[in-house]
């Protein structure tokens, strides 16, 4: 299935999603309002093969909770995905079994790319 996590109440995703070419096929999923579960979070761990990789590491409540991400390990990364919707780095495309995390030129390009062959 074609999801794209996203947080609506942020500027750089709205951007993102205003420059793809998104279909009815993919699913919006607002991760403020539906929040990420484990099911979801496993599917999304399947082709990453790691948390870290889809952990916001700029997250303001890394500071509130005083974490050093040095000193965090894959469980420390998935128990806090599942914690709070800021800790998942955003944008998150899941389009023909490809997965695309972050807002980086580079990535925002790719999936564009991606979009674009269907």
């Amino acid at each position: 299935m074609n999801k794209l996590y996203y947080l609506s109440s942020c500027s750089t995703c709205k951007r993102i999603i205003n420059q793809w070419s998104l279909t009815k096929a993919i699913d919006l999923i607002d991760v403020k309002k539906t929040a990420l579960d484990e099911k979801n979070l496993k599917e999304l761990y399947k082709i990453t093969n790691s948390y870290e990789t889809l952990f916001n590491k700029r997250a303001q409540m890394l500071k509130k909770l005083n974490l050093k991400i040095n000193l965090l390990d894959e469980n420390d990364f998935k128990r806090l995905l599942l914690s709070h919707y800021s800790f998942l780095k955003r944008p998150v495309l899941l389009f023909n079994r490809k997965i695309f995390v972050g807002n980086s030129k580079k990535n925002v390009e790719e999936a564009e790319f991606e979009l674009i062959k269907k």
